[in-house]
């Protein structure tokens, strides 16, 4: 089963409290909101303490979302339903950055970072290089500047950072490798960007508790009947700095949530 959760520390000290984050790509939130179960029924559910979205393809202000309790940071890119993020938090953040000062697609909101107490909070939808990977040169511009991004928060609190960042990082992330080097998601360039990524500091969590697991899968295309064979991809992601990763207590991928053609990704963790 992909729906798999391991704790790897000791049992919370004294004044600490466990967080649940979840990282949903919702392909349209109005879309999932209509949707049986919608979205409002999957949020209860799940009960995170934040709880991130990618691909709202909104504004905000276009849904009336009763969400009592957190506080709403949104997103939205320029151009009307089209990709967006958005972040629901107990918490108040400290501060909130929308852009990462990138040449290319930072006017896509693709980006929500909240700053807490104890860290840095990352929600990301990368840019996917499209067909015939005719927008690779900008998602790598894209990566090199995300990761100094993170890297520039990282030196001051540690950092979590999640969502969909449109990449099977290894072999084992995806149902069938070996017609997929040259495409979107799967390419050298791709994999070899997340690799930085992950050398610059930062932890894949759910692959780190789960080195081994094969057919743990976020995305299934809609055609084909994908998601009921399970050929899947893992390219929803929970990266956390490599410093604060003892505080991670569980990863799992929630694979029985249906309403998108992503399903969510969960992190616990000592706060």
């Amino acid at each position: 089963m992909a729906d798999t959760n391991e704790t790897t520390s000791a049992p919370k000290a004294a004044g600490e409290r466990e967080l649940r984050l979840v990282s949903w790509n919702v392909n349209g939130l109005r879309a999932v909101m209509k949707k049986e179960p919608g979205f409002m029924q999957v949020f209860d559910a799940l009960d995170a303490d934040v709880f991130a979205l990618q691909e709202t393809k909104m504004q905000e202000g276009q849904l009336e979302l009763d969400l009592p309790g957190y506080t709403q940071v949104w997103s939205s890119a320029e151009r009307k339903g089209y990709s967006g993020t958005a972040v629901f938090s107990r918490a108040e953040p400290l501060r909130v950055i929308r852009q990462i000062g990138s040449p290319v697609a930072d006017d896509e909101g693709r980006v929500c970072a909240l700053e807490f107490e104890g860290f840095w909070f990352v929600d990301v939808y990368t840019p996917n290089s499209k067909q015939g990977l005719a927008r690779l040169d900008e998602r790598m511009v894209w990566d090199e500047r995300f990761r100094e991004f993170l890297q520039g928060l990282d030196r001051h609190k540690p950092v979590v950072t999640c969502g969909d960042f449109n990449v099977a990082h290894e072999e084992i992330d995806l149902k069938n490798p070996a017609t997929n080097h040259e495409n979107a998601g799967f390419s050298d360039e791709e994999r070899a960007s997340f690799g930085k990524l992950l050398d610059a500091g930062f932890t894949d969590t759910f692959r780190t508790l789960n080195p081994t697991l094969e057919g743990a899968y976020s995305w299934w295309s809609y055609r084909m009947r994908a998601r009921e064979r399970n050929a899947g991809w893992r390219i929803d992601y929970f990266l956390v700095s490599d410093r604060a990763f003892d505080r991670v207590t569980g990863a799992r991928i929630l694979d029985d949530v249906y309403g998108s053609d992503h399903c969510p990704v969960e992190l616990t963790i000592r706060a």
